[in-house]
C-alpha cells in the first residue's frame, strides 16, 4: 500500500511558475512509476507526466513539454513537478499517482493516488 499527499497549489499570475509536490508514506516509491495528471472542471483527467522508479527517466505530454519537469528525490520518497510560463489553460487539480507501468498516460494503469491540489492561474 502507497498513501500519497500531493501539496504546492496555489493562485499564480499568467507566466508564473508553481513546484508541487508529491510525497509517498507506506510502501514509498519502491517499483512504481509516479507520475502527475490534471482535471480541469468539466474536463477529463489529462495525463502530464510520469517518471520512471529510479528517477533516471521521463515521459512528457507533448503540450507540456519544455514547461514542465517532473524530478524525484528516492531518498525523500518525494516527486517534484516544477511548472513554469503558466497560462490560464494550466488551471485545474492536479493529482499525482503510483503505479507499476511506466510510460502509460492512462489513469486506470496507476493504482494509488493523491488526493490533488488545486493550481489557479490568472491572467
Amino acid at each position: 500500500q502507497v498513501q500519497l499527499v500531493d501539496t504546492g497549489g496555489g493562485v499564480v499570475q499568467a507566466g508564473g511558475s508553481l513546484r508541487l509536490s508529491c510525497a509517498a508514506s507506506g510502501r514509498a516509491f519502491g517499483g512504481y512509476t509516479v507520475g502527475w495528471f490534471r482535471q480541469a472542471p468539466g474536463k477529463e483527467r489529462e495525463f502530464v507526466a510520469c517518471v520512471s522508479w529510479s528517477g533516471d527517466s521521463a515521459y512528457y505530454a507533448d503540450s507540456m513539454k519544455g514547461r514542465f519537469t517532473i524530478s524525484k528525490d528516492n531518498a525523500k520518497n518525494t516527486v517534484y513537478l516544477q511548472m513554469n510560463s503558466l497560462t490560464p489553460e494550466d488551471t485545474a487539480v492536479y493529482y499525482c499517482a503510483a503505479g507499476r507501468v511506466y510510460g502509460t498516460n492512462k489513469p486506470y494503469e496507476y493504482d494509488y493516488w493523491g488526493q490533488g491540489t488545486q493550481v489557479s492561474v490568472s491572467s
